[in-house]
């Protein structure tokens, strides 16, 4: 058995370890990354970026239906949507994109190592290769990067019929009708495209609405929107039994005192992630758990053993991948001696790829803000965006949430045509403390949707043009 010894070992390459990887590089450091499957992480490979191509494929589907004579857009004869096609294109999309991490860690001279790593110390792991061969890793430093796993219904298992996202995203092929257990962002994306692949969806949320975690306004609209297309929501609703035989699951439905099963060719679970605490020897590091079974850290990363840093969804902080590549930023300067800042997770964009899209920060209306009787709500509707009509997505909105003694920026919430893409400018705002009467002042290209948020910055400044 042959040992090796770096300055920092990375355990785990999705989003945060590579990034991790590359700034400690940068920054001198002698670093090797290990991952036992999925390079790129979760989000490259089964989860953000092949999920957005089948979504892409699915607006076009949508579109074709529902806007192509409005368009000038004639077809003689039946048309057809082949989803294996769009699903082939999303392994394409995926693939691509993982080539790119191995030709950053080539490009910064990070070692790979392929294979199982299990803490064997504070500062030593064991690794088995998948050829059955293992070496000792030793290290100065170490970053735990290993992501978190889908929980399950209580008393479920899965099976063919009964999946996740996982499954769920590998097969080629779609289901005849589904039942949706958990209507947060994951739920509410693959509702939508398998409902506009001609799949009966039925969407299920104990909360009492549809993204619980974002504004109740929000969750209206996207409601109205996807009842719209035909989507069966159920809030409210918990999931008490399910049963499967060879060829349907009888997934038992529970609101209040009454009851239904409803019966589908599968059932995708959708409820949510827990850190993944177990397997890789944590328990032979002395690392603390938080009570709810994340790894603790400080605002720099550290966990209780100084030299052992952990980032991302393990560390249950902000559970998205543009969290854990900030947080490896954070522990890779940290661990090099380099000043760094502080995160603060609360103003982080969240970005949910339904369609309409929803994106997010900061403190709701719910009274969630310090002091919320200082709290000024402006919301600017997307009716009375010109861009919105010319793309024909009119929908939605963009609220924006102030500080009305001082004009500062406490939170954003939008639902409408590429709402995502228009978060950047009001968390740069928030972290760089602008006021509404500055932002106000910043000009928009004409037309654009992100003229919504101006028109909303003049709103909560006092000074509405358009509406």
């Amino acid at each position: 058995m042959d040992s090796q010894h770096f300055e920092v070992l990375v355990v785990g390459a999705g989003p945060g370890g590579y990034t991790a990887a590359i700034r400690a590089a940068q920054l001198g450091k002698r670093v090797a990354i290990v991952e036992e499957q999925y390079w790129g992480g979760v989000c490259l490979n089964i989860g953000c970026v092949p999920s957005k191509s089948l979504i892409y494929s699915a607006q076009l589907v949508q579109a074709f239906k529902n806007d192509a004579k409005e368009h000038g857009i004639h077809v003689e004869g039946e048309v057809s949507y082949d989803f294996q096609a769009a699903f082939h294109r999303s392994r394409s999309v995926a693939d691509g994109r993982v080539k790119g991490i191995h030709y950053l860690m080539k490009k910064n001279g990070i070692t790979e190592l392929n294979g199982r790593g299990t803490f064997t110390s504070p500062h030593a792991m064991d690794l088995a290769h998948a050829d059955g061969e293992r070496q000792t890793l030793s290290f100065d430093h170490a970053i735990i990067a290993v992501g978190a796993e889908t929980r399950l219904l209580p008393g479920t298992t899965l099976s063919d019929r009964v999946v996740t996202y996982k499954e769920q995203i590998l097969s080629p092929t779609l289901p005849k009708n589904i039942v949706i257990a958990g209507a947060g962002a994951i739920g509410v994306e693959f509702a939508y495209v398998m409902t506009s692949y001609g799949v009966k969806v039925t969407l299920v949320e104990f909360a009492d609405r549809i993204v619980p975690l974002e504004d109740p306004d929000v969750s209206k609209e996207l409601t109205k929107r996807y009842r719209k297309m035909g989507i069966d929501i159920r809030t409210a609703t918990k999931v008490t039994a399910v049963e499967e035989n060879s060829t349907e699951v009888a997934v038992t439905l529970s609101k209040g005192e009454s009851s239904e099963v409803v019966r589908a060719e599968k059932l995708l679970q959708a409820t949510g992630f827990t850190p993944r605490v177990a397997g890789y020897g944590l328990e032979n590091t002395g690392v603390s758990l938080t009570h709810r079974g994340a790894i603790d850290i400080d605002d720099q990363m550290r966990t209780n053993v100084p030299h052992i840093y952990a980032i991302g969804d393990v560390t249950s902080k902000l559970m998205l991948a543009h969290a854990a590549e900030a947080m490896a930023l954070v522990a890779a300067e940290a661990l090099s001696g380099e000043p760094t800042q502080p995160l603060d997770y609360l103003m982080m964009p969240r970005a949910t790829y339904s369609n309409p899209q929803i994106a997010s920060f900061g403190y709701t209306e719910n009274g969630s803000s310090p002091d919320a009787s200082e709290v000024k709500r402006t919301i600017f509707p997307f009716v009375a965006n010109a861009k919105a009509h010319a793309v024909g997505e009119p929908g939605g909105f963009v609220k924006l949430l102030t500080d009305s003694r001082n004009g500062r920026l406490l939170g954003a919430h939008m639902i409408g045509p590429d709402v995502t893409e228009l978060l950047p400018e009001l968390t740069l705002a928030r972290q760089e403390n602008l006021t509404v009467n500055q932002l106000a002042r910043n000009i928009h290209a004409h037309p654009t949707l992100s003229e919504a948020v101006k028109e909303a910055l003049h709103g909560a400044a006092g000074q509405s043009i358009n509406i």
